[in-house]
């Protein structure tokens, strides 16, 4: 398995009157995917244009840590079952680093 340090991009527009739903459910995720052992760091951030508008930026080890990410119990509980029906629109960009 490539061992490159992957990144994720994920542009997300919640739901009009969900975006304090989002970010709590939010806190639960992030202090659980940064506990991972192969996270880099996972940050969420808001549009100062659009404040429903929130970007998440994530770093792993490698291709075999983001696959241990997306088959976790928290990833698949409260991001895809409980936030992602809060959202309007989900853009994932998954990313390797040039320079």
């Amino acid at each position: 398995m490539d061992q490159k340090a992957v990144y994720v991009y994920a542009k997300w527009q919640v739901k009009e009157g969900k975006l304090d739903a989002v970010l709590q459910l939010m806190k639960e995720a992030a202090e659980k995917s940064s506990q991972e052992e192969g996270n880099l760091f996972y940050k969420l951030h808001q549009s100062r244009s659009n404040s429903n508008t929130l970007i998440l930026f994530e770093g792993y080890k490698d291709a075999t840590a983001i696959d241990t990410h997306r088959n976790s119990e928290h990833f698949k509980s409260i991001v895809l079952e409980q936030v992602v029906p809060l959202l309007e629109n989900r853009e994932v960009i998954v990313m390797d680093r040039l320079l």
